[in-house]
């Protein structure tokens, strides 16, 4: 007996609005030859994000039952939402009403023991994102996607895909695997010469990768909205520092003078980061970088309000956005992966300008969760799991080899 035919499903969906004007996408691939079997879009009207993704999914896998509808085969689901991934995997539970029958269509559609599901990076669900909002497109017009005005497949050239992973992809377990080849490399074999030292083993095997770039990360001091705890992103009012704040910031600048350690500071663009970071470069008598990609995120029509407030005025647009990074607050604001994409080309951009430096800088709330996330590989509802305070100070340390050391996260001491 021949084994199963090994097949890629890639999905999509997006919403304009949220909910809004939505469309979904999805392609099969063969994974040996990587040859693009079938593709679907379609504009559904008025829905959300969620909705479309789940869409996408759905006609994916019933292009697959069509192409080959006698035969068994292996689907390996890859997907840029984690809600979906998450929940049609089992480990997260479908509470949504309007998620429970998408899901429950999904699952029938095939043999759950013929799919598995892979949560992917945006950037490479690049031809299930190019068909969802082709068939947005479509649907402005006042029309529906057609194949013959698809300009999906025009992407680079695939190449075979990489079997499935045993466990879950991530920089973390590609960074052990580069520890654990550089530690391998180093060791003497059996049948090396004699050298009259004793072998290094364990972390003294690996190669000495010099000193890291280290971010030092400052979170602002108070404004009049932190205590209240208020939506205060860079779409908003752009406050000052309160008394408090001000204070804060003189104790951080105070406790850095003593250490000794940084060498450059970067700022967020808002004004409660510049003054943090202005009082900081007065006592070390540094200069201060302004980095746009450092702002925190555009909270849109939720600026200025309490989550209270939010859950009242805009409760199915707040659930949405506590469910999937690809969701988006209210009006037009940015969601958590979006920021995600901005912090982490932030974040390379500051490795290489400080390579073997201290950087000290100072941000917010969003983009130091996201840098402490993305060090350790962690997933994006993990931002709803640390606390950060007011003028806390985290540490990041960034290797030659691309291997993150979270080294410190919301410390206060210098506050006390």
């Amino acid at each position: 007996m021949s084994a199963p035919r090994q097949l890629v499903v890639e999905a999509d969906g997006g919403s304009r609005g949220n909910p809004g004007p939505a469309g979904y996408g999805a392609v099969v691939i063969d994974q040996e030859s990587a040859q693009v079997l079938a593709e679907a879009a379609e504009y559904i009207g008025v829905a959300s994000n969620n909705v479309a993704e789940y869409r996408g999914l759905i006609a994916g896998l019933t292009a697959v039952r069509d192409l080959f509808p006698d035969t068994a085969v292996r689907v390996r689901v890859r997907m840029d939402s984690k809600l979906v991934v998450e929940q049609m995997s089992g480990r997260w539970k479908i509470k949504h009403p309007d998620m429970k029958p998408l899901a429950a269509r999904a699952a029938e559609i095939l043999p759950a023991a013929w799919v598995t599901y892979e949560w992917i990076p945006r950037a490479e669900n690049k031809h299930a994102d190019r068909l969802a909002n082709e068939a947005m497109d479509a649907g402005k017009r006042g029309g529906q996607w057609e194949p013959s005005s698809s300009t999906a497949a025009l992407d680079a050239p695939r190449t075979a895909l990489a079997p499935e992973p045993a466990r879950p992809p991530g920089d973390a377990a590609a960074g052990a695997a580069k520890v654990r080849a550089a530690m391998a490399s180093a060791r003497p074999t059996a049948a090396a010469p004699e050298t009259g030292t004793a072998p290094q083993v364990g972390w003294g095997s690996a190669p000495d990768l010099g000193a890291p770039a280290t971010f030092v990360l400052l979170r602002h001091g108070e404004t009049v909205l932190t205590p209240e705890k208020r939506f205060s992103g860079s779409g908003g009012s752009d406050p000052e520092l309160s008394a408090t704040g001000r204070h804060q910031a003189a104790c951080a600048a105070k406790a850095f003078a003593a250490r000794g350690t940084v060498q450059e500071i970067v700022s967020s663009p808002l004004r409660r980061c510049r003054e943090t970071a202005a009082a900081v470069a007065d006592r070390l008598g540094l200069e201060v970088r302004i980095e746009e990609g450092l702002r925190e995120t555009d909270f849109g029509a939720w600026e200025g309000l309490t989550f209270a407030e939010v859950r009242e005025r805009f409760g199915s647009d707040l659930s949405a956005w506590l469910a999937s990074p690809d969701a988006a607050p209210t009006g037009g604001g940015e969601s958590f992966a979006e920021v995600a994409e901005r912090v982490a080309a932030t974040r390379d951009r500051l490795i290489a300008a400080y390579a073997g430096r201290t950087a000290l800088l100072v941000t917010h709330v969003t983009p130091i969760k996201t840098l402490v996330r993305l060090a350790l590989g962690a997933p994006p509802e993990s931002l709803f799991r640390m606390e950060l305070a007011p003028a806390s100070v985290s540490t990041v340390a960034y290797y030659a080899d691309g291997n993150p050391s979270l080294r410190l996260l919301n410390d206060t001491s210098h506050l006390r």
